[in-house]
């Protein structure tokens, strides 16, 4: 799909008008929750740490890895362990 948006001149000369664009586009729907992590970083062409640092830059934490995150990995962790799946740590 392609969108189109006319700009008026005094934004149009900003150095890529069109990528500050797309960028707010995906930080607001990732604000949202209508796009994931994967897919707003696809569509910046971004992967997930370069993402996440994007994301930093612009102070968008709605979404942060957070301690609820860390022990969720935390437990999948001691679960692949004693499936014997990842090595004793």
């Amino acid at each position: 799909m392609e969108i189109t948006v006319h700009l008026p001149d005094d934004l149009a000369t900003h150095p890529n008008p069109g990528r500050e664009a797309l960028e707010a586009l995906v930080i607001e729907g990732y604000r949202a929750g209508t796009l994931s992590h994967h897919q707003a970083s696809h569509l910046l062409g971004l992967d997930r740490f370069e993402f996440d640092g994007f994301l930093k830059e612009r102070q968008v934490y709605e979404h942060a890895y957070d301690l609820a995150d860390f022990e969720q990995d935390e437990e999948a962790l001691r679960q692949l362990r004693a499936k014997g799946l990842l090595p004793a740590a």
